[in-house]
């Protein structure tokens, strides 16, 4: 894939965000950004038995996380901090940030990376893209 300068780049799983900016033009090279406060948003009521209908405490804090994300990047995207953007994410959590996308962000998504990539290095993060 080829990443355009200047594109930020979002590492996201169900606990965790890294936020990236492209700065370089043949070749990628990411430059760490300060990562935003993520609001919780954590559904369900507490007590609740777990199962495939009724998921987990674990589960929904993870899918709340996703949708803090998908607020915050929405905010990102609305506020023109971010012309262009790169998600790479652990399927499951991408999924959810899918439903959280404004059509705003959905139409200056560059690319979608369906691996959980957090806690890799910048190098790790940059080879991925560059193999996608």
């Amino acid at each position: 894939m080829i990443l355009p300068n200047g594109a930020h780049v979002a590492v996201v799983d169900g606990e965790k965000l890294a936020l990236f900016q492209n700065a370089g033009h043949a070749d990628i090279e990411l430059k760490a950004l300060p990562t935003p406060e993520i609001e919780d948003r954590v559904s369900g009521a507490p007590g609740r038995i777990s199962s495939d209908a009724n998921p987990d405490n674990g589960t929904q804090a993870e899918d709340g996380f996703a949708m803090g994300v998908a607020d915050v990047l929405n905010h990102m995207i609305l506020t023109h901090r971010v012309e262009k953007l790169l998600v790479i994410a652990a399927p499951k959590t991408l999924g959810q940030l899918r439903k959280g996308w404004h059509k705003e962000t959905e139409s200056r998504l560059v690319g979608e990376i369906a691996k959980d990539l957090t806690g890799h290095t910048t190098d790790e993060i940059a080879a991925a893209i560059q193999k996608a």
